[in-house]
């Protein structure tokens, strides 16, 4: 027999049980962008119960069957059957949640309570000590952060799940820049009270492999645009057939696959920007029934395919007859982000109705473009741009032109959209070839060199990105790079300045040229016509200094080619560097470490002023950020005078390894790039 019922997470933890996940399970596996859309769900969670404690977020189901052997109803053993994933998911944000509240309060009740109540069973010894008891694979590392000790927070999914979330809490105190923030109190409401899953319990005579078997088995799901069909079309009992052949398949066919269900959810996003995909169904169909007769779920059906043309035209910018209009789509769909999708629907519906001309939404696009790379240029985080894009439709001046309009929310408040200055220090600081996603990096080059107007422009598809001051220096580099920094260190400022705009071009004879001396580089540059390049050919020496030079000249450029905020901007974002930091520094797994010049490479900054920072603010992890070479600095200390824990000690306990001369192991060393993915938040999530 199966009994299911509809539950929270709080009586599913409280008391004395435990659930085991059995040996057939896979191990953990959810990342980053599972890990993003949950904490996103849970934020907004948060901020919808302070105003309806009844609002809440379905997260599926959890499947349990009694385990073999288990007599006693005092301590029951469930096995999780369906869930694991969720259950393992949901506990790790508990713990992060726990460790938050003790980084406040090291005594803090809040912190116990959820230790004791929520994921241990406190008066029970060996297995039967933990609520969870995930696969073997995962036990360890499960278990360690549980027990909050050193080796919590590894490289594996377990430990990256519990630093995601770790670094996002840590965002909740530190971010003033954002608005409207949720306090951990509310965060943790939201997760034990406000998160819904259907619990299913089997008994002893159901075969639970069998079970398990069955609900990975069970055929294609029924997407969520196929459930808006059948919910439209049941209520469409005479004329159905017609608003099928007139306006459904149509929409059907423009928008394949995943299209429909995304244009739906944006659909949505219209009147309640904090509409989730993963409840686009549910919100469609909250509207729909407020409509009485079959007339006006005929009209409906029209509007959504009248709109949903116009969507066509954002996922198919080739349909789209406006030249320049067409031109501005492209750039878009090039950029492969949605984010930017409900503003553009937005404004081509504004054209469609003629309150804009196709001149005004070009424009209009444009500004959203200059907005979006200035943003990736200065290595802002993509945090909140989501809510800031999509609010943007209610909130712009109905009364100003559409370019005008978006101009003005987006230089308003705390939009983060970098000014002058801030362009002109990130292209001669940031470490551009380090930022954000790959493609994206590729795709700001090539609209570079399209600002050059070039009349016979170069195909640039198979390009790569070029270092003209290569990656790994050639002894003849080195030579002529000590003579051009005399006493300073040649390996601070090779690493400083090898991955900023400044040094690097388009190519596609990347992997020829590697680290040739630049006279030999430069003749292969001025033959590729790229205009990027000629600037660097013209040169007869390439160091800093003509770097900095180019990094200007490409300053300006971005400046003039893609406009900045007006004057109501907040240009300078004074914490943006400290919050970045603090983001890299919590999710640094235990049992590896960086350096301050490698953190300053990264962040565009400098080794002292982030020194500086760890010695006067209170920031994660701190004591895992050592000088070059892997030597604890000499005057490290803890913003906490009472803390008198021996950095070196703790980084042993958590697995670093120091030869005799006091030296971190350099195997256990994170690499710039592995720096940079912990400073790339750019998941794009629905």
């Amino acid at each position: 027999m199966v009994a299911a019922r509809e539950t929270s997470l709080l009586p599913i933890l409280e008391g004395s049980k435990q659930y085991r996940v059995p040996l057939y399970q896979r191990p953990y596996k959810w990342g980053k962008p599972q890990l993003k859309t949950l904490w996103d769900d849970v934020v907004q969670l948060a901020g919808d119960r302070q105003a309806d404690l009844t609002a809440t977020h379905f997260m599926g189901s959890l499947v349990l069957a009694p385990s073999p052997g288990d007599v006693t109803s005092v301590f029951v053993h469930h096995l999780v059957v369906d869930g694991q994933q969720r259950l393992t998911t949901l506990t790790l944000l508990l713990c992060a949640i726990r460790d938050a509240y003790k980084a406040r309060d090291p005594e803090s009740v809040d912190a116990r309570r959820i230790q004791d109540q929520l994921l241990t069973n406190q008066y029970r010894t060996g297995d039967d000590h933990y609520k969870l008891v995930p696969t073997q694979a995962d036990r360890a590392s499960y278990v360690a952060v549980v027990n909050g000790s050193a080796g919590a927070g590894g490289d594996d999914a377990v430990g990256e799940a519990y630093r995601f979330f770790s670094a996002r809490l840590n965002g909740l105190v530190s971010d003033a820049s954002t608005d409207n923030v949720i306090s951990l109190a509310q965060v943790e409401e939201a997760v034990n009270s406000g998160i819904s899953v259907v619990l299913i319990q089997t008994d002893l005579r159901d075969n639970v492999h069998r079970i398990f078997e069955s609900l990975n088995n069970t055929g294609l799901k029924l997407s969520q645009a196929d459930l808006i069909r059948n919910y439209l079309f049941m209520r469409m009992p005479t004329k159905g057939q017609l608003v099928y052949e007139q306006y459904w398949k149509p929409l059907q066919d423009m928008l394949p696959g995943g299209q429909l269900e995304t244009f739906f959810w944006l659909d949505l996003l219209r009147a309640n920007v904090r509409a989730k995909i993963n409840d686009t169904y549910s919100g469609q169909q909250r509207q729909l029934e407020r409509l009485k007769s079959e007339e006006e779920i005929v009209a409906e059906t029209k509007r959504f395919y009248d709109l949903g043309s116009l969507y066509h035209l954002i996922v198919h910018p080739q349909s789209e007859t406006d030249p320049a209009v067409r031109f501005r789509l492209q750039r878009m769909d090039a950029w492969g982000s949605a984010t930017p999708a409900p503003l553009l629907l937005h404004f081509l519906a504004e054209r469609a109705a003629g309150r804009a001309t196709s001149d005004e939404v070009a424009r209009a696009i444009h500004v959203v473009e200059s907005y979006i790379v200035r943003r990736f240029i200065s290595a802002t985080r993509s945090q909140g741009l989501n809510r800031i894009l999509a609010q943007a439709v209610a909130e712009m001046d109905s009364e100003s032109s559409l370019p005008e309009a978006v101009h003005t929310y987006l230089s308003a408040g705390r939009k983060h959209f970098a000014g002058d200055a801030q362009i002109r220090a990130a292209v001669g600081t940031t470490a551009y070839y380090l930022n954000g996603r790959p493609g994206h990096r590729k795709l700001v080059l090539m609209w570079l060199e399209d600002s050059f107007g070039s009349n016979e422009p170069v195909d640039l598809s198979a390009a790569s990105i070029e270092h003209v001051m290569p990656q790994t220096l050639s002894s003849a580099w080195l030579e002529e790079l000590g003579a051009d920094v005399g006493d300073d260190d040649v390996a601070e400022v090779h690493a400083r300045l090898v991955h900023t705009l400044g040094n690097l071009t388009l190519s596609g004879y990347n992997t020829s040229m590697s680290n040739k001396p630049f006279d030999t580089k430069k003749v292969e540059l001025r033959k590729t016509g790229v205009r990027l390049s000629q600037e660097i050919a013209e040169k007869d020496h390439w160091g800093p200094t003509e770097i900095g030079e180019r990094a200007f000249s490409l300053a300006e450029r971005i400046i003039s080619y893609w406009p900045g905020p007006g004057e109501q901007t907040n240009t300078e974002e004074p914490n943006e560097v400290w919050l970045k930091l603090e983001a890299v520094l919590a999710e640094v797994p235990t049992g590896r470490w960086t350096t301050y010049g490698d953190l300053a490479t990264i962040l565009g900054t400098a080794a002292q002023p982030i020194g500086n920072r760890l010695a006067s603010t209170k920031t994660p992890n701190a004591h895992r950020v050592l000088k070059r070479g892997g030597v604890v600095a000499e005057k490290f200390a803890w913003v906490d005078a009472a803390d008198s824990r021996d950095p070196r000690n703790l980084l042993e306990e958590e697995g670093i390894q120091f030869d005799a001369n006091g030296r971190a192991e350099a195997a256990q060393k994170l690499t710039l790039e592995e720096i940079a993915d912990l400073a790339n938040d750019e998941i794009d999530d629905h």
